[in-house]
């Protein structure tokens, strides 16, 4: 198991993102409301508020959206979808993803329900 983690930096495809997520097979995921720290720096500290020039563009605030993704199928379909509708990850400004190894959950959506 995996715990995938999406920071999207663009909130207006999060609906698509959302829908891509079921398509790939993902039953549920967690969306918190974040912001990155050259944003909190450049605006809540004054000492780099110079900064300001340098962000203007960047999105000021961003959704990370977290799931357990049980089989590596799904996650490679997942990354797949999700590349492809935001117009390529790697792009600055679009976002980020990553996993991390889950050892243990509990509460999950049983395995013969997805």
């Amino acid at each position: 198991m995996k715990l995938f983690v999406l920071i999207l930096n663009n909130e207006e495809f999060l609906e698509e993102v959302l829908e891509i997520y079921i398509e790939a097979g993902v039953p549920g995921a967690t969306i918190f409301d974040s912001e990155g720290m050259g944003r909190f720096l450049t605006y809540e500290i004054p000492l780099f508020a110079g900064f300001k020039d340098f962000m203007k563009g960047n999105k000021p605030y961003n959704k990370t959206i977290i799931s357990v993704i049980r089989s590596e199928e799904t996650l490679e379909r997942l990354k797949k979808l999700l590349d492809k509708k935001v117009g390529g990850i790697n792009n600055p400004g679009t976002g980020i993803m990553f996993t991390l190894p889950v050892d243990w959950a509990a509460g999950l959506v049983p395995e013969e329900e997805v």
